[in-house]
């Protein structure tokens, strides 16, 4: 058994029809958007499984998972999927204790994964020029319970930035190849810079730049995800998939 819910968890709510809401455990009422407001004082000192009444129908509560959150953000704008983001963790080497800064924080979706893998020892850094987009990363973090691993900062990072030493830089910019140069003296030896963007075009441009900066290992790839119908003798891929929504590029800096 895991530890109890303490006031300040972040908590899933689910029922058997597969609704699930994400709420923060607390001992004031809590509103779940579109259906009910809940009291979950009850909640507090018990474990995953305890179930609450919500409007009549029982939900059994779990810690989230990363799935789980994911699921649940608040979207203003366009995020990088969960399949881009694990690639983007696989291709800079981000886990445990890392410093790690993204530009482009968008609605907090690759964040979430940074905050994730980093864990409590680790810290990231994420830029926006936009702070109406920042905003709603930042109340997806505080809902994943992960804002004290996040610092978030309005700024042009191709304009150069004060970090130092840091593990990896992800850039979601539409010109990431204007950041190299700025960027790079603020990554360690042996960190990783990557890049995300949408066309051909754009990748071609930013793995030219990553290899005239001396960034070695550079690599360029494209994640597919293809679901599949399991059945009694009728198990075959699924007619729809989630297919090109960006490439990914990285290089890591040896001197």
């Amino acid at each position: 058994m895991g530890r109890p819910f303490v006031e300040g968890d972040p908590v899933l709510l689910r029922n058997d029809r597969g609704d699930c809401y994400l709420v923060t455990l607390q001992t004031a009422p809590v509103v779940l958007e579109g259906r009910a407001v809940v009291d979950l004082r009850e909640a507090v000192g018990k474990s995953e499984g305890h179930t609450v009444d919500v409007g009549g129908r029982p939900f059994v509560l779990l810690r989230p998972s990363l799935a789980d959150l994911a699921a649940q953000m608040r979207r203003r704008a366009q995020i990088i999927t969960p399949k881009d983001a694990i690639a983007l963790l696989f291709l800079t080497g981000v886990g445990p204790g890392s410093r790690v800064a993204e530009a482009g924080s968008g609605s907090g979706g690759l964040t979430l994964f940074l905050a994730h893998a980093v864990g409590p020892a680790g810290r990231v850094v994420s830029y926006d020029l936009r702070e109406d987009h920042q905003r709603t990363a930042r109340e997806n973090l505080e809902r994943a319970g992960f804002s004290e691993r996040v610092e978030f900062r309005i700024g042009d990072v191709r304009q150069g930035v004060q970090d130092e030493a840091l593990d990896a830089w992800i850039l979601d910019l539409p010109d990431p190849w204007e950041g190299l140069g700025p960027l790079l003296p603020s990554l360690r030896v042996g960190g990783y810079l990557a890049a995300y963007v949408p066309t051909f075009n754009q990748l071609e441009r930013v793995v030219r730049e990553m290899r005239s900066r001396g960034l070695v290992d550079v690599r360029a790839e494209e994640v597919l995800e293809r679901g599949l119908h399991v059945g009694e003798g009728g198990t075959r891929p699924e007619t729809e998939m989630l297919g090109h929504t960006g490439f990914l590029a990285a290089g890591r800096k040896v001197a």
